[in-house]
């Protein structure tokens, strides 16, 4: 698990904790303590692998004699009966680690096909699919992760990884797009940038005025974000926000926008299906 973030390892351990914590009275109940076995990590549905890592880490931290064998990775396109990795060792130990390990492959490989699916249909555009904050809690890291295996980028990690001046911020200090502005590039490191969410053609105008150097154009129609990327031509990136689903982001690519960010590659994302296999 070293290659993991602590955060990981401690979400791991929390899941463990959460179905194993008094024990499994099933196995014990009906498996000798030292049979072995081996399992297949099989895929049922087509889409696109993520969280192969998380699953190993999970057996290994219910028993590190356990052996996990991967046969893909993550990122990987996999059809419906691919094994995408083996597992053996202790039968108790395969059984106590499954549901969980399953779990986050299941839920970070939804994530990824999700993603995939919306960067297939942006492919001839220049616009980038990237994700946002809307991720499951604790999930962030793994979900964010998922996105870029599935072929999109990352937004922010966290609230310190850029300026991102929403309307409850303009709301709170003055609805002064130009004083926002100036006060986060005089708070903020020069390193970071400065985005600042509008929703009409008028805040288009008054954030590049500022300085702007992200726009985020939210809940916009598309001749609105067609007229802003004209009157941008460049001087700023674009980003298009708010209701995109799969069947309309290539007509909001097609505006003319750089980025196009998606809440529901994460909230949304349907899990894969994905099992375990065992035998003696």
């Amino acid at each position: 698990m070293s290659s993991l973030p602590p955060a990981v390892q401690r979400l791991i351990a929390l899941a463990l904790e959460e179905d194993l914590g008094r024990g499994d009275v099933t196995s014990e109940a009906l498996i000798p303590p030292g049979l072995q076995a081996r399992g297949k990590v099989l895929v049922k549905a087509p889409g696109v692998l993520a969280g192969l890592e998380v699953a190993a880490a999970v057996f290994r931290a219910v028993d590190p004699d356990v052996v996990w064998t991967p046969l893909a990775k993550d990122g990987d396109v996999v059809a419906p009966g691919q094994v995408v990795a083996h597992v053996a060792g202790r039968a108790r130990s395969l059984l106590a680690a499954e549901r969980t390990a399953l779990n986050f492959c299941q839920r970070l490989s939804g994530v990824a096909t999700c993603t995939a699916g919306y960067v297939e249909a942006l492919r001839g555009t220049r616009a980038r699919l990237v994700d946002t904050r809307k991720t499951t809690p604790g999930w962030r890291w793994l979900e964010k992760l998922a996105v870029r295996c599935g072929g999109g980028f990352n937004h922010r990690l966290d609230m310190a990884g850029g300026v991102l001046i929403k309307d409850n911020h303009l709301a709170l200090s003055g609805n002064d797009i130009h004083g926002a502005i100036r006060a986060a590039r005089s708070y903020a490191p020069h390193t970071l940038r400065v985005e600042v969410e509008v929703t009409d053609l008028a805040g288009v105008e008054a954030a590049l005025a500022a300085g702007a150097e992200i726009i985020l154009l939210d809940n916009m129609s598309l001749a609105e974000m067609r007229r802003a990327a004209e009157a941008v031509a460049g001087r700023a990136l674009l980003e298009a926000s708010g209701g995109i689903t799969l069947e309309t982001v290539r007509a909001v690519a097609e505006t003319g926008v750089d980025l196009i960010s998606s809440g529901a590659i994460t909230h949304s994302a349907r899990a894969l299906d994905i099992s375990l296999e065992v035998e003696v």
